[in-house]
């Protein structure tokens, strides 16, 4: 899944020049730690990550060797179980004699669209209501779309949540993240299928426990808070450039309780434990939010603020998300202000061109065919997590 040059320079001139800038000297700290032998970590949100084929192409990116480590939030590790991207096809919930009293809004029911193969596969592991099935697909079609899988659709949103209380029994047995066990099952285009087969580091972030319903409950049981803080710090200890991309609450990032330069890690070494530093590291973040531009423009002033015990947010006169504070004071920051569906593509690009790889897969923005065809791709190659697999994985 591939494209051509003219749409990357589309993507590139998309981005005002502040952005183009700021994406030339990401791409150049990417190379120059890769060629040193340094390693890159990539912190991702949910949502806009699985749509644009974000996380797809980061799958790709850990194979060819340029990302070594990524955390992400629960929501895309019960996304990325499902196969990513999944087709439904909605039906009116009513007319399917659903309890309205439980149904989400706009009184719709999801149902999941899968070959018999996969079928066959998922009736193995839990009873399928065969007739619930039949019944809705007797009825007219509300609407028929690709959306982030697994989530709302029976039977695969179910499925996510039986086998997530598995996957924790078998992580409390073998003493491993609920993350890396899963990880053994899921395709090798997803991250978590990517970093299990490479044996690098996947973690959820603290802040993004709570999401995907009952996986997100048992990725934050798998291991006590304070050691995935822990575990998490040391893969940010490791890593010569952080890449954030369109993700909320980053606060134990840059002022987590193990990091000393920007966070809270001070005490944390006064008693002995191991920290680290984010000083002398490139922090890059994709975001939307024009603000992050101002606030990193304006690294003194937050500095000064937080020096005389003064809100930020009154001296800085922009407001201001929590992940805000540190990034805009480290002088490594970087930040990318557009979308991510096309900034992503530019910037594997050009990294893949500097160190001579050929990517085999490349995402592209939504909006445009390419990002059509490329989100039809995912629905139709990446698969859901495989439990035998996950299982063989445990024992090697």
């Amino acid at each position: 899944m591939n494209f051509g040059e003219k749409l990357i320079e589309q993507f590139r001139s998309s981005l005002d020049q502040h952005s183009q800038e700021a994406l030339r000297k990401s791409v150049n700290s990417i190379v120059e730690a890769k060629r040193r032998g340094g390693k890159v970590m990539v912190v991702t949100g949910s949502g806009p990550n699985i749509h644009e084929g974000v996380t797809t192409l980061i799958a790709e990116l850990i194979h060819k060797g340029v990302i070594d480590a990524v955390s992400t939030s629960s929501a895309v590790v019960s996304h990325e179980m499902g196969g990513s991207l999944d087709r439904v096809f909605r039906v009116n919930a009513e007319a399917l004699g659903m309890d309205m009293q439980y149904m989400p809004r706009g009184d719709l029911f999801e149902i999941s669209v899968m070959n018999e193969e996969l079928l066959s596969e998922i009736k193995k592991e839990m009873i399928i209501d065969e007739e619930l099935m039949r019944k809705a697909t007797a009825l007219p079609v509300h609407s028929n779309i690709i959306k982030a899988a697994g989530n709302m659709a029976y039977p695969m949103g179910l499925r996510g949540e039986l086998i997530a209380g598995e996957i924790l029994q078998l992580a409390r047995l073998y003493g491993m993240s609920f993350e890396q066990v899963a990880g053994f099952g899921c395709d090798r285009m997803t991250m978590i299928g990517a970093c299990a087969e490479k044996g690098f580091p996947l973690l959820v972030t603290i802040p993004q426990l709570i999401g995907g319903g009952a996986i997100g409950m048992a990725i934050g049981d798998s291991l006590p808070v304070s050691g995935r803080s822990m575990q998490l710090s040391r893969m940010l200890a490791q890593s010569d450039v952080i890449i954030e991309s369109a993700v909320a609450l980053t606060q134990e990032i840059h002022d987590g309780p193990f990091e000393c330069y920007t966070g809270h890690g001070i005490w944390a070494w006064w008693q002995g434990q191991q920290t680290y530093s984010l000083k002398g590291k490139t922090l890059v973040r994709f975001d939307l939010d024009e603000n992050l531009r101002k606030a990193t423009e304006m690294e003194k002033t937050v500095q000064e603020a937080i020096d005389k015990g003064l809100p930020k947010t009154k001296v800085a006169k922009i407001p201001f998300r929590m992940e805000m504070s540190a990034f805009a004071r480290h002088e490594g920051s970087l930040p990318v202000i557009g979308d991510i569906g096309k900034i992503w593509p530019v910037m594997a690009h050009d990294v893949c061109c500097a160190l001579g790889l050929k990517l085999d897969f490349l995402s592209a923005s939504q909006d445009t065919p390419e990002g059509q065809a490329m989100r039809d791709w995912i629905v139709d190659n990446v698969k859901p997590l495989n439990r035998e697999k996950m299982v063989q994985g445990l024992k090697l």
